[in-house]
């Protein structure tokens, strides 16, 4: 297998062979992680047509196509496997006005996990009638809100503060011909193909968080001692030992639905019309820009995208419900919302491009053009980095060191251990005990094997390589008090 070349402490690249090398963000230590198969797929995915860019993150493993955790950028063409079947998933942070120590008493704690589970579901197949108050989402505003995002009059029906859109990396998506009138033209004829014939309980999904790696976290905030941090930490509004709640779920089922129905009808094709796949790959189907295929596939992923982003802005209004019934009285602001499942079109190398990234996260530093008008116009927006509950997750910023990443960083900590491995492996006594040290609550009798922290990477050397990478610094680190999940397969 080809080896990487080192070019500083925490970055390499990857010779490729017949294109331009693979970036490589990752300490020594880091890039060992990285199996045959994850290298084979950014080779793969470097090589495919159309593709100018490649950038292996350090929490990079292999996915379906194109390893999770790398970012791939095209011109021409656009990739559904490098977004993959979990559109648009994303994090969100939710910053309450209250103390660490309203939460240190374990029956307040669980009040506040049950109160949360009577109103957001989870669960592969989860929706809106498992769980006694949620909110209601009948067709009609499913619809409205896959076609129109978050917008105002979605917003105002769901019970979700209207400034939050401010708070998004996107808060709405247009589609292909950036009218929202192609989403819906689109959408009328999806809902005529069997696939999407349940849509309606598809819409009663909004304000879930499915299953697997998809989580709901009550956090302590610690935000870094340096001054730059604490500056940066009173734009993004977090206040130093107070509750904050990190949220990390999709598009559900409906946003499957549209990836899966995507990657079926691209490969088809392929076959038909014999064209040759990148690496031989069936999940590196493509379409180049411009083609019926490629319009298709851009309004179904804002569609996906659009649910996604309405999903999660419920769950933060029900959590935030949730406190207040638990705790009268508690006020919530969202700090931000940011996707790691998603192609954008942004310039990369003076280039208009779509910047896929799976798995990987935006960083764009202050005084970039994209922020212009944002809360974030002179810091950089916030990056929301899952870790584990028993080390943490991050808050970061980027640095101007980002650029050579595509402005992109990692998604969080990635996988060392495949789920069937870790099941198998992993003893479950040690990882529940591990827990109670920690003083952790779930809401699951026993925390799935195949989501405990022994089943990823090496958080802080996941950190310490984007740091001395030059990519983003560290805001804040958020500390674990409860966490809400769901023992099914993983979403994405």
């Amino acid at each position: 297998m080809t080896k990487f070349i080192p070019t500083g402490d925490a970055t390499a690249i990857l010779p490729t062979g017949t294109t331009a090398p693979i970036t490589v963000i990752g300490t020594e230590a880091i890039r060992e992680t990285f199996d045959d198969l994850c290298i084979q797929q950014a080779i793969n995915s470097r090589t495919a047509p159309g593709v100018t860019e490649l950038v292996l993150n350090p929490d990079a493993h292999c996915g379906y196509g194109a390893p999770v955790g790398c970012v791939m950028a095209s011109p021409t063409h656009i990739y559904p496997g490098p977004v993959g079947v979990d559109i648009k998933c994303s994090m969100s942070l939710l910053q309450l006005d209250l103390p660490a120590d309203a939460v240190t008493d374990r029956k307040t704690r669980r009040a506040l996990i049950n109160a949360i589970c009577e109103r957001t579901p989870t669960g592969t197949g989860k929706g809106q009638r498992s769980v006694k108050k949620a909110r209601h989402v009948d067709e009609d505003l499913g619809k409205r809100a896959v076609i129109e995002g978050a917008s105002p009059d979605v917003c105002a029906d769901l019970g979700i503060p209207a400034e939050w859109a401010d708070r998004c990396e996107d808060s709405f998506h247009v589609g292909h011909d950036e009218t929202t009138d192609a989403l819906a033209q689109r959408l009328d004829q999806l809902l005529t193909l069997p696939h999407q014939k349940n849509f309606a309980a598809k819409a009663g999904q909004l304000g879930s968080y499915g299953g697997g790696n998809h989580f709901g976290e009550c956090e302590v905030v610690e935000i870094a001692e340096d001054q730059r941090a604490q500056d940066v930490a009173k734009t993004f509004g977090l206040v130093d030992g107070h509750v904050a709640f990190l949220s990390h779920c999709g598009s559900r089922g409906f946003g499957h639905n549209l990836a899966s129905y995507q990657f079926k009808l691209l490969q088809s094709k392929f076959e038909r019309w014999g064209i040759p796949l990148p690496g031989a790959d069936r999940q590196l189907v493509y379409a180049p820009l411009g083609t019926a295929e490629a319009n298709d596939y851009l309004d179904d992923m804002a569609l996906g995208s659009n649910f996604a982003t309405v999903n999660h802005l419920l769950i933060n209004a029900l959590v935030l419900e949730a406190f207040q019934e638990v705790l009268p009285g508690t006020i919530g602001q969202l700090v931000y919302f940011i996707s790691h499942n998603i192609a954008r079109q942004e310039i990369v190398n003076n280039q208009k491009s779509w910047v896929h990234r799976k798995g990987a996260t935006r960083a764009i530093p202050g005084g970039h053009f994209s922020l212009a008008g944002t809360p974030f116009a002179e810091t950089g927006h916030p990056i929301l980095l899952p870790g584990n509950p028993r080390d943490g997750s991050a808050v970061m910023v980027a640095d101007a060191g980002a650029e050579k990443s595509c402005y992109s960083v990692n998604h969080g900590a990635g996988r060392v251990l495949g789920r069937k491995r870790a099941i198998r492996e992993l003893d479950q006594s040690t990882i529940d005990r591990e827990f109670d040290e920690q003083d952790i609550l779930s809401n699951c009798r026993f925390y799935p094997k195949d989501e405990a922290p022994a089943a990823y990477k090496d958080f802080n050397e996941v950190l310490r390589s984007v740091k001395q990478a030059g990519l983003a610094s560290e805001v804040a680190r958020l500390k674990a008090r409860f966490v809400i999940k769901d023992a099914s397969k993983a979403d994405d």
